[in-house]
C-alpha cells in the first residue's frame, strides 16, 4: 500500500498531512514548524520524541489491546492555535502557530526548507510558547488491532493509518529530514518496531 494521506498545500510543498479517521471526518497530522519536534494532531500538541517512546513502550506486548498515554496539550479554542500558512508566508502571526513563526520564520530559501534532526532541542522554548493557550495533561493512546482501531486523544482511526502516522514521522514528514538525517529516537523507534512481538505494528512498510 502507498502513503495515501493528501498533502495540504505550502509553497509547492506541505506540513501536517491531511488523514481520515473513522470519529473526526478528516485530521491534520504533522510537524508544524521546522525547527521543532512538536506534532500537531488536530488540536492536540506533543513531542515526536514522546510519541516515539510511546510506540517502543509497546513492543513486548502481544495483546490485540494497547492502553497509554503521553504528555501534551490540547488548545480548545481555534483561533488559539493560529493561521500556520498566513504565518508561513510572513503575514499573519495568529495564536500559538504564529508564535512560534515570529521565533522560527520560514526560511526564504526553499532548499533550506527541510525538517531539523535537532528539533527537539527547542522543547523548552515551544513548551513555553504553548502554555499561553493550551492546557497541559496526557494524550491517551488506545489500539485494539484486532478490531482494527487506533485513537490519539480521542480521534479514531484504522490500523492503516496509525502505519501511515508512523511512516510519517520516520521520512520527517513534507519536507523530509534534512539531508535525509534522522533523529536518533526515530531511528531507535523503527529498529524497535521492526523486532516488536505486538500485532499492532504488523506490515509497516517503512518505505511505502
Amino acid at each position: 500500500m502507498g502513503f495515501s494521506p493528501r498533502p495540504i498545500p505550502c509553497y509547492g510543498t506541505a506540513m501536517p498531512l491531511a488523514f481520515e479517521s473513522t470519529s473526526h471526518g478528516t485530521f491534520a497530522f504533522g510537524f508544524f514548524n521546522i525547527r521543532s519536534d512538536m506534532l500537531l494532531l488536530d488540536n492536540r500538541f506533543f513531542f515526536a520524541t514522546g510519541f516515539c517512546a510511546l510506540m517502543t513502550d509497546l513492543v513486548g506486548i502481544a495483546a490485540d489491546a494497547h492502553e497509554a498515554s503521553m504528555d501534551g496539550w490540547i488548545i480548545d479554542r481555534p483561533k488559539d492555535v493560529g493561521d500556520l500558512m498566513g504565518a508561513i508566508r510572513g503575514r499573519r502571526f495568529t495564536g500559538f502557530i504564529g508564535d512560534t513563526y515570529r521565533r522560527y520564520p520560514f526560511p526564504a530559501a526553499p532548499e533550506d526548507f527541510r525538517q531539523a534532526p535537532e528539533g527537539d532541542g527547542t522543547q523548552a522554548e515551544f513548551a513555553a510558547m504553548i502554555e499561553r493557550y493550551a492546557r497541559r495533561g496526557p494524550i491517551p493512546f488506545e489500539a485494539d488491532s484486532k478490531a482494527d482501531r487506533v485513537a490519539i486523544g480521542g480521534v479514531e482511526f484504522t490500523v492503516a493509518v496509525f502505519h501511515d502516522l508512523l511512516r510519517y514521522v520516520w521520512r520527517g514528514g513534507y519536507p523530509r529530514w534534512r539531508d535525509e538525517v534522522r533523529p536518533a529516537y526515530v531511528m531507535e523507534m523503527k529498529e524497535i518496531l521492526e523486532r516488536s512481538a505486538s500485532r499492532l505494528f504488523d506490515g509497516i512498510d517503512w518505505e511505502a
